[in-house]
């Protein structure tokens, strides 16, 4: 069965997928392919419902919810660090800034929009954001993925994301930032064992996470030298991905609530509703 993964080329996404598509995880009787798009894009193709298996932004997904069920591997949390918004040093923002942004359903933009109502918004590719705060076609932008990790020393953080996130929720759990989905249209045993081929190719590479990542860098998969691979994978793609935690849940719900309090979904709901039931195999070969 040729099941079709789509995922950002971000080093964490790349991360945790390679162990499959270098074979050091068994694939059963499945065929797996991939695609690497950004992650708005992905997000977008999600709402139509394109591919098999695909990354998301955790703040779209109460808006698939209907034809995607929730993964509970390859996730992306921020703990103490995540998306941080820049401007120039110095520089005093209005209320009605220009904000650039890496996508409408981004849960960073659905925080930030929330934290400054009246910004002008625009939304652009990640990649081009620092250089449109630098050249002045926008007041601040918010920074993602490794851009993060290094950026021109004539800017300053205005605000990390994980300080709005925090003042929202008034207690401290991890920022969900990316998961992924697969398409309910699959059939439930098949979904369990496809769900369970991500989980090992998650595990696997944590195992061999300095092998897999010297590969990386040899293949020119990824976009920063080694020392800021290894940095970032220790924040998005550490052992903490390969399964949702009960936290890391309690968060998600805590993400979803903020949503619907706000009026950006049209109900309520629980992480635990959208799962994979995983219980339907052991009752199928009981």
């Amino acid at each position: 069965m040729k099941i079709k993964v789509a995922h950002s080329p971000d080093a964490d996404d790349i991360f945790m997928y390679y162990a499959i598509k270098f074979g050091w995880v068994n694939t059963k009787d499945y065929s797996f392919s991939n695609i690497a798009l950004d992650i708005e894009t992905l997000n977008q193709k999600a709402l139509e419902s394109l591919y098999d298996v695909t990354a998301i932004s955790f703040a779209l997904y109460p808006k698939i919810r209907d034809e995607y069920a929730l993964l509970r591997t390859a996730v992306s949390f921020g703990n103490g660090y995540g998306p941080k918004l820049i401007k120039k040093k110095n520089k005093k923002l209005r209320k009605n800034f220009k904000l650039a942004l890496s996508g409408k359903n981004t849960t960073n933009a659905m925080l930030v929009r929330l934290k400054y109502p009246e910004a002008r918004v625009r939304y652009m590719n990640f990649l081009e954001i620092e250089e449109a705060v630098l050249k002045g076609e926008v007041d601040a932008g918010v920074l993602i993925h490794e851009s993060i990790l290094d950026f021109d020393n004539s800017l300053e953080v205005e605000v990390e994301i994980w300080d709005i996130w925090l003042d929202f929720i008034k207690e401290e759990l991890p920022l969900p930032l990316g998961g992924m989905a697969l398409r309910r249209s699959l059939p439930l045993n098949r979904a369990i064992e496809i769900e369970d081929i991500l989980i090992e190719g998650v595990r696997v590479a944590n195992e061999k996470k300095q092998e897999l990542s010297k590969k990386l860098i040899e293949n020119n998969l990824v976009r920063i030298d080694d020392k800021k691979l290894e940095q970032y994978l220790n924040m998005y793609a550490s052992k903490d991905s390969i399964t949702l935690s009960p936290l890391q849940i309690r968060a998600l719900d805590k993400l979803w609530e903020i949503g619907y309090n706000n009026r950006i979904y049209d109900c309520l709901i629980k992480t635990e509703d959208f799962l994979i039931p995983k219980e339907y195999k052991k009752l199928r070969y009981s």
